[in-house]
């Protein structure tokens, strides 16, 4: 078993009280809402991060590949925007996601 494993099991066996909570977080207000900012943003940076060096290989290639068959040029830049397209809707999916954390309400039950 890995130290880390080991950590975690000693923390949950050492504090059975955080686990049975007497009133739920969103009752009481307390941790839902920073934890959903801190989600949406670490989100939407690794997403756009990874989408802009995703988009960036793919120009690469794309570039090199015209260059070795400039007879091939229009279909390869074809493909490229089409690529781009679908790397790009990855980013706005995660800011579609972002957002509902950020502004929807969580249920109070």
């Amino acid at each position: 078993m890995s130290r880390s494993l080991m950590l975690a099991l000693v923390a949950v066996f050492a504090f059975p009280g955080l686990a049975a909570a007497q009133a739920p977080a969103a009752a009481t207000g307390g941790w839902v809402g920073p934890f959903a900012v801190i989600a949406a943003g670490v989100g939407m940076a690794l997403a756009a991060g990874l989408c802009g060096l995703g988009q960036g290989r793919a120009v690469a290639a794309a570039v090199d590949a015209m260059a070795r068959q400039p007879a091939a040029a229009a279909r390869i830049q074809t493909a490229m925007i089409i690529g781009l397209a679908l790397i790009e809707s990855l980013a706005i999916y995660v800011l579609v996601v972002a957002m509902i954390l950020l502004f929807v309400q969580p249920i109070k039950g």
